[in-house]
């Protein structure tokens, strides 16, 4: 897990200081009707950060858990990231996440085979869900910074 808590670091360092050279006025224009800001992205990814710290400690403790699936668009429109401040925003995105590589570089070993089901998913191994995590998170700093380069490992996108 120590090399997937790099990856996920190595991803912030990469994209926040390319993040931070936009502005908040465009953050906030969506690209279309229907379509997220990039302040809708970052606030789609602090919450994925919020609903995995919960899947990571808890499948660490208990095995065979079920978690309720993330209702994505609701808890964008609810929270209404668009009307935020995009540099706070970054930050809390940036701060969770390294929280986030933190728990997973001492992730115990044991508990890495731990299942986890996501609403009527089939259920995912803890060690799956936590690799899986950082290319969720690139495959939407993709939509933001395309030219970018944040390859490493690919897993299939569960989320």
């Amino acid at each position: 897990m120590q090399q997937t808590a790099q990856h996920l670091l190595d991803t912030l360092d990469k994209a926040l200081p390319l993040l931070k050279k936009i502005s908040n006025e465009a953050a906030s224009v969506r690209p279309k009707h229907g379509k997220w800001s990039y302040k809708e992205i970052i606030g789609h990814l602090v919450d994925s950060a919020a609903n995995n710290h919960q899947k990571f400690v808890r499948t660490i403790q208990e095995d065979g858990l079920k978690f309720p699936p993330y209702e994505q668009d609701a808890w964008v429109r609810i929270q209404q990231y668009n009307e935020g401040d995009w540099h706070q925003l970054l930050q809390l995105w940036d701060v969770y996440n390294r929280h986030l590589a933190h728990i997973i570089g001492r992730i115990p070993d044991a508990a890495l085979p731990n299942q986890i089901a996501i609403g009527k998913s089939e259920p995912f191994s803890l060690d799956f869900i936590v690799r899986d995590y950082p290319e969720h998170l690139k495959h939407h700093l993709r939509a933001i910074l395309p030219d970018a380069d944040f390859s490493q490992n690919n897993f299939k996108m569960v989320y």
